[in-house]
């Protein structure tokens, strides 16, 4: 069977990465969580003062930081670096969440990780999740998902993904998150979030995991005949 790429949008908390993931593992793909680089230069931005209103300052950021994956050998699963230093655990914090959209939008910022993703997936065999991934990144990939679910049911599994992580966060609290991040993604002049025209739409609010992972599974099997 041939390589292809394998492009899964969506909202925050529909399950993407987790569903990339598994994608990914079952056909021996890589996998890239397009997500955390925007996360991991927003973390260091955050902690390098960066004033991403001046161009110069966020251009000598991006070129003074280097994000790199490694493979945890314990248990498989893929932890972010930057500036090797493992940074997985701080990148999900609610700090970041609260920004990441905001400095995603910047027009040096998207351009430069998404020139790094292409660079990535030039080899195809990939599954890749984001916001712009089949729209912007990868417009030829050749299966692309776009997945969505209630914003209630969401905001409960971001929650228990914080709590899992020592994170108490009320629900409350994530559902607005969520809800800015929606409009601030959708709304963007550059790179939007939304579906492209030949993505195949997946709604997961009532959807068990492994339904998710078939699914995509059956879908790319199609195409790589």
């Amino acid at each position: 069977m041939k390589k292809i790429i394998i492009a899964i949008d969506g909202y925050s908390g529909c399950g993407k990465s987790t569903t990339a993931k598994a994608v990914a593992k079952k056909l021996g793909y890589t996998y890239l969580d397009s997500g955390s680089m925007y996360r991991a230069v927003t973390l260091y931005f955050l902690k390098n003062g960066i004033n991403t209103a001046i161009a110069e300052e966020v251009v000598v950021g991006l070129n003074t930081m280097k994000i790199s994956f490694r493979m945890d050998p314990s248990d498989g699963s893929q932890q972010v670096y930057l500036n090797g230093v493992n940074v997985e655990e701080e990148i999900r914090g609610m700090e970041v969440s609260a920004r990441v959209s905001e400095i995603s939008k910047l027009p040096e910022v998207r351009s430069a990780l998404v020139k790094k993703q292409r660079e990535l997936g030039k080899e195809k065999g990939i599954v890749m999740d984001g916001r712009d991934i089949g729209t912007v990144v990868f417009p030829h990939a050749e299966l692309k998902v776009f997945m969505k679910a209630n914003t209630e049911i969401r905001a409960l599994r971001r929650q228990r993904e914080l709590a899992d992580k020592g994170q108490q966060i009320s629900l409350e609290k994530v559902k607005d998150n969520l809800e800015s991040r929606d409009a601030l993604d959708s709304g963007r002049k550059l790179s939007p979030l939304k579906k492209a025209a030949d993505a195949v739409e997946l709604d997961t609010s009532y959807l068990q995991f492994d339904e998710q992972v078939s699914r995509i599974l059956q879908l790319a099997k199609e195409r790589m005949n």
